[in-house]
């Protein structure tokens, strides 16, 4: 798996087991990603995988290393996915 598909794949584990934010965005906790059987046989190196994300402004979260213990706590924050121009467009000209 190539770093832009365990960046998506990272974003759906997020959806998955983080809570969603009024503003559409995404927060789970690195002790919750960590610590969870599905992401421990998808990520070889979770914590690489959130920087590469995190690289890309797909996400936030505080430091810039993330250790198991701890950092179990740090909130990390995956982006809302803007909505395309065109269907901004289209839902416009249908109000």
């Amino acid at each position: 798996m190539n770093v832009e598909e365990e960046v998506e794949r990272l974003k759906e584990e997020i959806q998955r087991l983080g809570k969603i934010q009024p503003d559409g965005s995404y927060k789970v906790t690195f002790g919750v990603l960590f610590n969870d059987d599905r992401c421990a046989n998808i990520f070889e190196a979770l914590v690489g995988t959130l920087r590469a994300a995190k690289k890309r402004k797909f996400l936030t979260y505080d430091g810039e290393l993330l250790l198991q213990g701890v950092h179990d706590n740090v909130e990390i924050v995956l982006k809302p996915t803007p909505v395309p121009s065109a269907v901004v467009a289209a839902t416009a000209e249908s109000s």
